[in-house]
């Protein structure tokens, strides 16, 4: 299966709905009238856009529509691909991996798909020919630790971890040094994905940016965000949440195959102007895939 027929696959209960809901709306008025926005608006909110994102779409294409003199609904659904994609491209959706070696902390709740999250990538990676090191960081959740090894073996790449209890930021103290010393090329760190209160958690990611910075002080950094794209409106006031304690630099949304509201994916890009780096459309290791907007946005609509 190709890479447009993949994503295509993944969007399939997404694409449903809006072909129940939008395909209504571009055949089912013959001029673009106020009912036409009103009843587009209301199918990029059942899509998961939320209503603020939803919102713009609909005024910037009422623009376009006045400024370019379209007239038929045809036009003005590719006018529309336009501006959903012009959403989405807010900054470079490759890895930031420019030293050797590049550093991705990884962060987000438990149940997101974290780890797993972490293994695709190294999976990615590892297949790219690069040398990685796994740095198992959720030392508060039982059998993170072995489930990231697993991906180790399954991978072939390398993986640093100590006893369920021990300091996070001890682990990936070992983790960077064994890194030096291994000469690998990109470090995965994962982290805790529940602690107490926001307080702890953000005493805890603090402490282990701190450590990197320390130790890798001219490293290519990327804090990447994991959300599961089936809790859709929660899953943007958790990054909303993360942006303000970590320093987000990139989003990774997991399960969007297990949901009709895919268009989870524009709100997040759009309210927190952080790019969407990968999209994960499956179970498989080759099933998390790297985001481009314009094939994301023909697979949906």
């Amino acid at each position: 299966m190709g890479f447009f027929d993949k994503i295509k696959a993944g969007m399939a209960k997404t694409r449903d709905a809006l072909s129940n809901t939008l395909g209504s709306v571009f055949s089912g008025f013959s001029q673009l009238d106020d009912d036409f926005y009103d009843e587009l608006e209301e199918s990029l909110i059942l899509a998961d856009l939320g209503v603020e994102t939803a919102t713009k779409a609909t005024d910037r294409l009422r623009k376009v529509i006045r400024e370019q003199h379209l007239k038929t609904p045809e036009e003005a659904k590719a006018a529309l691909k336009d501006i959903l994609v012009e959403m989405l491209t807010v900054g470079d959706t490759a890895l930031k991996l420019d030293t050797k070696p590049s550093v991705v902390l990884v962060i987000g709740v438990n149940g997101v798909g974290k780890t797993t999250t972490i293994g695709k990538i190294a999976n990615n990676l590892v297949s790219q020919g690069k040398k990685v090191m796994l740095v198992a960081g959720d030392t508060f959740r039982a059998a993170a630790a072995d489930q990231l090894e697993v991906w180790a073996n399954r991978t072939g790449a390398d993986i640093v971890r100590q006893h369920e209890g021990a300091d996070p930021a001890s682990v990936v103290f070992d983790g960077i040094q064994a890194a030096k010393a291994r000469n690998a090329e990109v470090i995965l760190i994962d982290t805790a994905g529940r602690l107490h209160n926001k307080q702890n958690l953000m005493n805890e990611l603090n402490k282990i940016s701190r450590i990197v910075e320390r130790e890798l002080p001219n490293a290519s950094r990327e804090v990447l965000l994991v959300l599961d794209g089936t809790t859709g409106q929660n899953g943007l006031i958790q990054a909303k949440q993360f942006k303000e304690i970590a320093g987000v630099t990139a989003i990774a949304l997991t399960k969007l195959d297990g949901t009709a509201k895919g268009g989870i994916v524009i709100a997040v890009a759009d309210a927190l102007q952080i790019p969407v780096k990968f999209i994960g459309v499956g179970e498989q290791a080759d099933d998390l895939m790297s985001f481009e907007a314009r094939n994301f946005v023909e697979a949906l609509i």
